[in-house]
């Protein structure tokens, strides 16, 4: 989570709408409660949600941020669902024995989505999203190196593209492992197999291949890498491991590309994350992490915890947390099956390819990705617009409603900058049209500019995964 100043010392008095007092509305409630301070006296809980529910008006609206990954509408029943389960803590597993239950049934249908060799033998758990899924599996790929007897003083070093999630980054601080990036080169702008072999050795923890990259939308070649690193175990005898970080595109390539081969099929494959609240389709926070069977998560990772009188085990980072976003996960398991998975996820792929192709023939804009992979694709301006650029857009595009993210891609290609579009269930070809016609009516007053004129480019936009 992002970290917080304290008080910024504004605390001047905001004159509050009367009628938001009590009957008499001008008995009280003369000024608004003070903002970085307990108030002294409670008010009605009717004065309270206004208040606050006034306040959150002043966000963006959700459905029209085109920046994030993570979903924005579900249907009622699933809201209703959540609500009755909002007060279950899914640690207790004693006291709330069928959230646990429903659980357990995710993460089999998850091991069979993904051709576990034997679904009954995989292991996984939910978590709260693919942040603390990444967490878990980086930390299984260490004490799985640290078991195999590294010389003494040796650093384990985890090689993974320059695109990855900053998740990753975060894991190698805070379990002190080397991250080994490889970087973009070209058009090519996320990891290449025989690169990252080459950055591997005997202290190398794992490979993280991303199944649908943040950048730009597209798949990582994870055959392609587990045939490199079979290559290199027959070289030297070095048996890495590799981690699929699958946050959107494991809940995508298993209905919409059936014929790739990216998953459990992949002997060398260890370990999947998701996030279920990504392309699974279910508000945050949940995500999933599987491994292959028991031995690819060492068993002094794994705490016990007494469950109907038997043996529970769990593995975890949080503790205590609301059991109403695994319950939606398997409502949505439910309600969609492989059919409804296949429809939702061809629709928003629809959506992608079809808005992608009107804005390359706009004239402007040039393509990287047309989403068809993820639903998702990334666009820069073409080399003869120079009046403006991606950050100008992004800026402009805000004053309509549109959250689009504009950024600098990562070494080797810091001088590409892109726009990005992630097309999720709800965002339909209605709002497509829409987005398309108000790009197309600032363009005109775009070529007009003497130059790019966003001068403060974090103002304008941020990348947000």
């Amino acid at each position: 989570m992002p970290l917080h100043k304290g008080p910024q010392h504004d605390e001047r008095p905001v004159s509050v709408n009367p009628f938001l007092g009590p009957a008499n509305p001008v008995g009280d409630m003369t000024e608004a409660p003070p903002k970085h301070r307990l108030p002294d006296t409670p008010m009605a809980p009717s004065t309270a949600y206004q208040l606050v529910h006034d306040e959150l008006m002043l966000d963006g609206n959700a459905r029209l941020n085109l920046a994030t990954f993570v979903t924005t509408w579900m249907e009622p029943e699933a809201g209703r669902l959540m609500a009755e389960c909002r007060d279950k803590n899914m640690i207790d597993k004693d006291e709330y024995p069928r959230t646990a239950e429903l659980e357990r049934r995710c993460v089999a249908m998850l091991a069979d989505l993904w051709h576990a060799p034997d679904p009954a033998a995989a292991v996984g758990c939910s978590t709260t999203g693919s942040s603390e899924a990444c967490m878990l599996a980086g930390m299984a790929l260490k004490r799985r190196w640290s078991g195999r007897g590294p010389a003494r003083g040796a650093r384990p070093n985890l090689v993974m593209g320059v695109n990855v999630q900053v998740c990753w980054d975060k894991f190698c601080t805070f379990w002190e492992v080397k991250p080994r990036q490889v970087p973009m080169e070209g058009e090519r702008f996320h990891l290449d197999p025989e690169a990252a072999v080459a950055l591997c050795d005997e202290n190398t923890i794992g490979v993280v291949g991303v199944l649908g990259s943040t950048f730009d939308g597209s798949y990582e070649p994870v055959a392609d890498l587990c045939a490199a690193l079979d290559g290199l175990q027959e070289r030297t005898g070095l048996d890495i491991p590799v981690h699929v970080d699958g946050a959107s595109g494991a809940m995508v390539a298993p209905f919409l590309d059936e014929d790739l081969v990216w998953d459990f099929r992949l002997p060398r494959v260890a370990s999947i994350n998701t996030s279920g609240h990504k392309y699974g389709l279910v508000y945050p926070g949940v995500g999933w992490a599987l491994w292959r069977d028991a031995r690819a998560l060492p068993e002094e990772l794994v705490f016990r915890v007494n469950y109907l009188g038997g043996d529970m085990p769990t593995f975890a980072l949080n503790f205590s947390r609301p059991g109403a976003q695994v319950v939606a996960q398997y409502y949505t398991f439910l309600r969609l099956g492989r059919e409804g998975y296949r429809a939702v996820q061809q629709a928003a792929r629809d959506v992608a390819r079809g808005l992608a192709e009107r804005i390359g023939a706009l004239g402007d804009f040039r393509l990287l990705t047309r989403g068809d992979e993820l639903p998702v694709f990334a666009f820069t301006t073409a080399g003869d617009v120079t009046a403006y650029d991606v950050f100008d857009v992004s800026r402009r595009m805000r004053e309509h409603g549109w959250l689009v993210p504009a950024y600098t891609f990562p070494a080797n290609r810091e001088d590409l900058s892109v726009l990005r579009v992630v097309c999720r269930n709800g965002f339909s070809e209605d709002l497509a049209d829409v987005f398309a016609e108000d790009l197309s009516r600032l363009l005109p007053e775009l070529r007009r500019q003497p130059r790019p004129l966003t001068h403060d480019r974090n103002a304008a936009t941020g990348f947000h995964h």
